[in-house]
C-alpha cells in the first residue's frame, strides 16, 4: 500500500528531524529525563518508563494510520533532544496535523522549536501539497497556545470536554491552523526568527517551546496530540 508521507529526514542548520525507530530507545529516555516534561499535569510527554510503550504505540500509529512521528536531534553535538509528528493524517483531503511534540528542557527557547516547524511546514506545504496543516493544545496551557499563534497559525475554534486525561481531569482542546494560502508569510516569520539574534534565556520546563504542541492523553479512536 502507497504511503502519502514516506520516511524522510529532515535536515536544517539547528536539527535534524529523523524517522523514529526503536533504536532510539536509550536516548529518547534520557531526553524526556532533561526537564521531567511528564511532570506537567497538562501534557503527556512519556515517562522513562514507559518509553517502550510510547515508541511501539507511535510505530503503531505510522503503520495504521499513516502517521510519521521523528526525533529531533541537535545538529551541533548529534544529542537527540525530543520528538515530533505529523499525525492525524487526511491524504484524500491533504490535511494533517504536527503535534505530540516535546523537547529536554535544555534546548528549550532556542532555535530548535523554531527550525523544526520551519521544516515540518515547509515539507508540509511544499512537498506534500498540503491545503492545511493543524496545530492542537490544551486550553490551560497558555505558554503553548502563544507559541503557536506566534507561528502565525490561527484558533479554528475550542473542543470542549475533548479528552479524558489520566489525571482525572477533562481537557478542552485549541484547534489551530495554518492554510496554504499563509504559508509563504508563516515561511518567512519563522525564517526571520531563526535570523535575528536570540537573547540567553534560562530554560523552564513548561516553557512555549516545550509542549507547542504537547502529547494530550490517548484516547480510542483517535492518535494523542
Amino acid at each position: 500500500m502507497s504511503r502519502w508521507i514516506e520516511a524522510v529526514t529532515l535536515a536544517g542548520a539547528h536539527v535534524r528531524l529523523e524517522p523514529l525507530g526503536r533504536e532510539h530507545r536509550d536516548e529518547l529516555v534520557a531526553a524526556v529525563a532533561d526537564g521531567a516534561l511528564y511532570r506537567l499535569w497538562y501534557t503527556a510527554a512519556p515517562h522513562p518508563d514507559a518509553i517502550d510503550g510510547w515508541i511501539d504505540a507511535a510505530l503503531a500509529l505510522r503503520e495504521q494510520a499513516g502517521a510519521m512521528p521523528f526525533v529531533v536531534r541537535r545538529t551541533a553535538d548529534s544529542r537527540l533532544v525530543g520528538s515530533t509528528r505529523m499525525m492525524n493524517v487526511d491524504s484524500v483531503n491533504r490535511r494533517l496535523e504536527i503535534g505530540h511534540t516535546w523537547y529536554s528542557a535544555s534546548v528549550q527557547r532556542t532555535a530548535i522549536n523554531t527550525e523544526c516547524k520551519l521544516l515540518l511546514l515547509a515539507h508540509a506545504f511544499e512537498s506534500l501539497d498540503c491545503i492545511a496543516v493543524e496545530l492542537r493544545t490544551h486550553f490551560m496551557n497558555r505558554q503553548s497556545r502563544a507559541a503557536i499563534e506566534r507561528l502565525g497559525a490561527r484558533l479554528d475554534g475550542i473542543l470542549r470536554h475533548h479528552q479524558l486525561l489520566p489525571n482525572g481531569t477533562i481537557r478542552d482542546t485549541c484547534v489551530y491552523s495554518i492554510v496554504a494560502p499563509e504559508w509563504p508569510a508563516v515561511r518567512a516569520n519563522l525564517q526571520w526568527q531563526l535570523e535575528r539574534p536570540r537573547a540567553a534565556q534560562p530554560s523552564a520546563a513548561g516553557s512555549p517551546e516545550a509542549g507547542t504542541h504537547e502529547a494530550a492523553a490517548p484516547q480510542a479512536g483517535r492518535p494523542p496530540c
